[in-house]
């Protein structure tokens, strides 16, 4: 703090008046604001990507595809066929993963079906190993 002395009419004591010491605090606001401007360029930076140009060829051979319907009430087939419970479709999933060449699947969802069905066959799919996978008929979403 900082302390202005001054004398009173004819008095002998000096008037004492104080004030703030404003001096550190623009110190500290100027370095702030220097850090501020030197970080902001390295925020705004771009990553360089190095992607292939060109169409890449088609594949020689088609993958396979298998869909996987999740009906409104939970039931999942299996390429039109019933999977009677979870552990006959983590075998389905296991032998697509075991594959050297995977097969694609394709989940279809029910617009009515619950989330937790839904998710449920992704992660078991994704626990077991297989890669290709995608989740097809959004356009039943549209409105």
């Amino acid at each position: 703090m900082g302390m202005n002395i001054g004398s009173r009419g004819g008095s002998d004591e000096p008037e004492e008046m104080v004030d703030i010491n404003t001096t550190p605090l623009i110190d500290v606001m100027l370095v702030l604001l220097v850090m501020l401007i030197i970080t902001i360029p390295i925020q705004l930076h771009a990553v360089n990507l190095n992607l292939p140009s060109g169409n890449p060829p088609p594949p020689l051979v088609q993958p396979e595809v298998v869909q996987i319907d999740i009906d409104f009430d939970g039931t999942v087939s299996w390429n039109g066929t019933v999977v009677p419970d979870s552990a006959s479709l983590n075998q389905k999933l296991a032998a697509i993963a075991a594959e050297p060449t995977q097969a694609e699947v394709h989940i279809n969802p029910n617009k009515l079906a619950n989330y937790s069905a839904v998710i449920a066959v992704m992660a078991a799919a994704q626990r077991l190993g297989v890669t290709k996978i995608g989740i097809v008929g959004n356009e039943q979403y549209a409105q």
